[in-house]
């Protein structure tokens, strides 16, 4: 059995793509650090890393298998999803705003509650990480906004051809669905294969995502980040939805 590694400010992470967990006992928990240390978040999702702890914990970094990802062509849009998505396109009222106000929706998800969750992850240290990233230009909002009010939202991160969805919130039936159904089609419009899930959850099931080989995962990554780097827009509107209808 190995040792985590304990990282300080400039310490690499173990790259997950040539070695093993160091220890089997708590599978998919890469390294350890006391903080998120300036540049580490971003070097960590180029090696398919990401933080998940709790309060008052250390920053745990994870690099699960399976890895849970959704390919956008395989984005289950229900009869129930397209009908809210038809009422909100034809809603004059109803727009989708990206980058908009990122720390709103990172707000959001941490302060909605949910179905059998205690607390969040997105912790005060998780928000200004991100929203740094944000600042960089790697992190990325969508706000589903209805009569003036944000009505749910996700944000992501992005890095080559490669999106990682990190968090969505929802304060009406479907509304984050309907951020995920836009990205979704914005992937499609962009030739993005997949987005990164994280994890394993029946919701994400219900929406068309599926485990894969942290293996296979890792080496899609590297594809994408060694692909001429994509700069799309991501100034897209609630006009993208017209795909699902």
């Amino acid at each position: 059995m190995g040792q985590i590694a304990w990282l300080g400010p400039q310490d690499p992470f173990p790259n997950p793509f040539f070695e093993a967990d160091p220890d089997p006992s708590v599978p998919g928990l890469i390294a350890v650090s006391e903080r998120i240390y300036p540049g580490q978040l971003s070097r960590a999702y180029q090696l398919g890393i990401f933080p998940w702890y709790s309060e008052n914990q250390p920053v745990l970094w994870w690099s699960p298998d399976p890895r849970m990802v959704l390919k956008p062509t395989e984005f289950k849009c229900s009869e129930s999803l397209r009908k809210d998505i038809r009422l909100f396109c034809q809603n004059t009222n109803s727009q989708i705003l990206v980058d908009a106000d990122f720390g709103a929706v990172i707000r959001s998800c941490a302060t909605t509650s949910r179905r059998d969750q205690d607390g969040t992850w997105i912790t005060h240290e998780i928000m200004d990480a991100y929203t740094d990233l944000h600042e960089q230009g790697n992190a990325h909002s969508i706000a589903i906004m209805e009569d003036g009010q944000l009505t749910g939202g996700l944000y992501c991160v992005a890095f080559g051809g490669m999106v990682f969805g990190e968090s969505m919130f929802s304060r009406k039936t479907n509304a984050s669905k309907i951020a995920l159904a836009s990205l979704s089609a914005w992937c499609l419009q962009n030739k993005i294969e997949m987005i990164d899930c994280q994890q394993e959850t029946a919701h994400l099931r219900s929406l068309g995502a599926a485990p894969i080989s942290r293996q296979t995962f890792l080496e899609q990554l590297q594809i994408s980040l060694n692909q001429t780097k994509i700069e799309p827009s991501w100034a897209f509107d609630k006009s993208i939805l017209q795909y699902w209808l």
